[in-house]
């Protein structure tokens, strides 16, 4: 072997990015995401090689969110040319009143080789024992405080209760 080909690195990963902001007042602008998903790609070998934005979209369903809808689409028909998507965080991937639902577009991805990594989060999507075991909307509930409506509210984690009940 050539002593060029001992210190290669591996090729980088290939990944597309999924970034959303519902309104423009909101702190992190696509671009912000944008720039935060460029830096977690760039410490982990992981080149970006699409772009899905849906701005100016609420995250609380599907509808209307044609390139989350796109990316999903080209997972599913076998066009994606990438193994990864990176996310800034929970929030950005969806709100969803039904916890389930955003698994349950992190499964279709996943059954097509493709996971989805939080990269704001304080988990790793990797497949661990922990991960693996606790479902994505488990995780959304665990992840950081969530503001809604102007005021800050603490997620509780899974099985835990508040007594008394408010």
């Amino acid at each position: 072997m050539s002593p060029d080909h001992l210190h290669s690195q591996p090729a980088p990963l290939r990944a597309a990015q999924y970034v959303r902001m519902s309104t423009e007042h909101q702190q992190y602008s696509t671009n912000n995401q944008a720039d935060k998903i460029l830096e977690y790609a760039q410490r982990r070998n992981i080149e970006i090689v699409r772009t899905y934005a849906d701005e100016g979209k609420s995250g609380l369903s599907l509808d209307g969110r044609a390139s989350l809808q796109k990316l999903i689409a080209d997972a599913e028909c076998g066009s994606a040319d990438f193994t990864l998507v990176l996310v800034y965080d929970v929030s950005r991937w969806g709100r969803f009143q039904d916890a389930d639902e955003a698994a349950f577009y992190e499964y279709k991805l996943k059954r097509k080789g493709i996971l989805v990594a939080y990269v704001a989060e304080q988990f790793e999507n990797d497949d661990s024992p922990v991960t693996t075991a606790t479902p994505s909307s488990s995780r959304k509930s665990m992840s950081t405080t969530h503001t809604t409506c102007g005021s800050a509210k603490k997620a509780l984690l899974p099985g835990w209760c508040r007594w008394p009940p408010s």
